[in-house]
């Protein structure tokens, strides 16, 4: 009888810290549409290096024609703009519109460095030729709905009104928390209609507002259009998260999923195929219906909604691992960055069976021949927040990870990724001798 072991030692391919390490992955893709890279953590610099090569790769050898992260919907839109020679912003001042913590989620070198790169891609090829960047997730309530009154300000300014007046009960100081809590409990007026009637007559429109023929016009209007979108979802997720019966969560992936929908399709009548290529956590792309989450918590997510919306045959879901070293993280939410020690993984998880496993660094191809990986183990997910004190509470689930994902890339030993805006506490440590048995 195979073990879990055994499939390990006989299926990893070790890394070699080179191209050819991606070999495997791309043979997988086939013909897919569809890439999810997933990461077990916000703040681990080889995760977003190895996605940058990886994606590096699906563009030139795929085709594949946008990368799509977890970020808000118009903080990556500046960095779409950059990356496609419009405006005129710099690498560095491109970066600027992430303000909201964690802001050294997207403002990193890692990331840095991948749009420069882009930005360069781009330059060479037609406008049909270029390669997007955009944001997946909901939380840009505010900033979206200014987005589209400035788009409206410069092609329909009646319209603009209108959406001026419609968004105004929005306005609660600019906190969607504090809006989403007086909306609940009735203090304040609901919004959602007015969101909801604005999308409808932003779509109405289109046919007006695109008289400009052009790439550019159709996506200024795609773009505006998704911003209308976020803020209806955004309006009923914030104002679902003081209610008791919504699982925010699964609002939450749901607008992603309908994000990459919207986005293919988008891609598609511009004459493309609709290839793109994901960047969010492990918890986000891995198919939930195999974890805690879907077991026991009735929580779905980006992962097992692709699956079911476009077909297993169209996507491939590709976790990362670690099983030691540093993260940039913070203590509580809303905290300073910090450079943490991750501790070992613990007893009984994927991540410690990797480690003993004995390839080191290693990509693992997994699907139905991966039995021996479909019992549940403990996985670790360290989001924004690491809790090294409580890290059985604070970070570990149960999940079979060979039905989870389609692969996994494991590295035994990882670096905390390096923020723009370190403040004092991010402060590299050397390992002591006796890591990781030192107190």
């Amino acid at each position: 009888m195979t073990t879990p072991q055994d499939y390990v030692r006989d299926h990893a391919i070790p890394l070699a810290g080179e191209s050819r390490d991606y070999d495997r992955l791309l043979e997988q893709v086939g013909e897919r549409s569809l890439v999810l890279l997933g990461e077990a953590s916000h703040g681990t610099a080889e995760f977003y290096r190895m996605r940058a090569e990886i994606t590096r790769r699906l563009i030139h050898e795929k085709g594949f024609e946008a990368v799509v992260v977890e970020a808000d919907w118009p903080d990556a839109l500046r960095l779409d703009r950059y990356v496609r020679g419009s405006g005129a912003d710099t690498l560095k001042s491109a970066f600027d519109d992430f303000q909201r913590f964690p802001r050294w989620m997207w403002r990193n070198t890692e990331v840095r460095d991948f749009i420069g790169w882009l930005e360069r891609h781009n330059a060479g090829q037609g406008e049909t030729g270029q390669v997007g960047f955009h944001g997946l997730d909901i939380y840009s309530l505010h900033r979206s709905a200014e987005a589209v009154i400035e788009y409206l300000d410069g092609i329909d300014p009646e319209q603009a009104r209108i959406a001026r007046e419609g968004y105004a009960c929005l306005d609660h100081g600019g906190d969607p928390v504090r809006y989403g809590h007086d909306a609940a409990f009735g203090l304040s007026r609901i919004c959602e209609d007015a969101a909801v009637r604005l999308l409808a007559d932003l779509l109405g429109k289109s046919g007006e507002y695109l008289r400009e023929d052009g790439r550019s016009a159709r996506d200024e209007q795609f773009f505006a259009e998704q911003n209308a979108r976020v803020v209806v979802n955004a309006e009923h997720y914030y104002r679902a998260m003081f209610g008791s019966r919504v699982d925010t969560w699964n609002l939450r992936d749901e607008h992603m999923t309908d994000t990459l929908a919207e986005l293919r399709e988008h891609l598609r009548r511009q004459g493309g195929q609709g290839k793109l290529v994901v960047w969010a956590h492990n918890s986000h792309l891995g198919d939930a219906s195999f974890t805690d989450m879907g077991w026991h918590r009735g929580q779905h997510n980006v992962g097992q909604l692709v699956r079911h919306r476009f077909g297993a045959d169209q996507a491939l879901l590709v976790g990362f691992t670690t099983h030691t070293g540093f993260v940039s993280a913070a203590r509580d939410w809303g905290g300073p960055v910090e450079h943490r020690r991750v501790r070992p993984a613990m007893e009984g998880s994927i991540e410690r069976l990797f480690h003993d496993s004995g390839p080191g660094d290693f990509y693992l191809p997994l699907g139905e021949r991966a039995a021996p990986l479909k019992e549940p183990l403990w996985e670790r997910a360290i989001g924004v927040i690491y809790r090294p004190e409580s890290e059985r509470i604070s970070h570990y689930f149960k999940a079979a990870v060979a039905e989870q994902f389609d692969a996994v890339f494991h590295l035994d030993e990882t670096r905390a990724v390096e923020p723009f805006d370190k403040g004092e506490l991010w402060r590299p440590e050397e390992v002591p001798d006796t890591y990781p048995f030192g107190v």
